[in-house]
């Protein structure tokens, strides 16, 4: 029972060393892509479109107070 106990155990180390490797490699690597892409969003910044608003005529209050009228004229 302790040679299987015991190979138990090291498999169990030895699955959780690997996979506690490849997270610190993985989180190792995002950093390091973080840094590059931030150091290239320096040299080509991205263009931010300007929208402009487009204001409310009355005319617009008047047609959406129409419309709401004969909704409740219906019920």
């Amino acid at each position: 029972m302790t040679g299987n106990l015991g190979e138990g155990l090291a498999l169990l180390g030895l699955g959780m060393g690997f996979v506690l490797s490849f997270l610190c490699v993985l989180i190792g690597s995002m950093h390091v892509m973080s840094l590059i892409v931030g150091y290239l969003n320096k040299i080509f910044p991205e263009k931010i479109e300007v929208v402009e608003k487009k204001s409310v005529n009355s005319s617009d209050d008047a047609a959406i107070a129409v419309a709401l009228a004969a909704i409740m004229l219906k019920k």
